[in-house]
């Protein structure tokens, strides 16, 4: 899992940063980004893609890499931004303050995907890179855990649609709760939801 960063360290960089992503797919919510710097020769046989992890192993890790981390940035676009400029661009934006959060500065980026951040650093990316980095995994969890924090305070302001649960996501429960209440101020607009956007939802609450 050590294997991009050690390659990085071999070509001269020293600071090297993974970065991911969480809640890319959602209904509501932010999209999430996180940067880590771990320190060289890391190894952790537990960090791994956020997916393939339970709750309740994300939230310990989360710990761990707090702990052992050289350095975390998070950043993050609401669903407001995601509607103006497109889920891409906005995941790119929050990995961009994610990695401008790091002190000290990276000087080699892994980044998860295809796609490259607009900043002047030497940049890899790495396709399924949560399950081939230390690093990319590391920023996976961090991502992960600090939107689903974020849901769980949403939960609280609006919990008619049990965002403790869903955290954003399509469920059937929540498709039925937007059906029903409407979309509130963190829905994300320009995310298609078939059961009110084939038809003219007229009343609903619009927060």
């Amino acid at each position: 899992m050590n294997g991009f960063e050690n390659k990085a360290r071999e070509c001269g960089y020293r600071m090297v940063a993974g970065i991911d992503e969480a809640g890319r797919g959602p209904l509501a919510g932010p999209v999430v980004a996180a940067a880590v710097i771990l320190p060289p020769g890391y190894e952790h046989p537990e960090i791994n893609d956020s997916k393939k992890l339970s709750s309740r192993q994300r939230v310990r890790l989360y710990g761990i890499i707090q702990r052992d981390a050289i350095s975390i940035g998070v950043g993050l676009c609401e669903a407001s931004l995601i509607d103006r400029v497109n889920i891409l661009q906005a995941t790119l934006i929050a990995m961009k303050e994610a990695v401008l959060e790091l002190l000290p500065c990276p000087d080699c980026l892994l980044i998860d995907g295809l796609n490259r951040i607009d900043l002047a650093i030497p940049q890899e990316t790495i396709i399924r890179g949560d399950s081939r980095s230390i690093s990319v995994a590391a920023a996976s969890i961090i991502a992960k855990v600090s939107r689903d924090r974020l849901m769980e305070m949403y939960h609280r302001q609006f919990p008619q649609y049990n965002f403790l649960q869903n955290k954003g996501y399509g469920t059937r429960e929540h498709r039925e709760a937007i059906l029903k209440f409407g979309r509130c101020k963190i829905h994300r607009r320009s995310f298609r939801v078939p059961e009110i956007d084939d038809q003219t939802v007229m009343g609903k609450l619009d927060l």
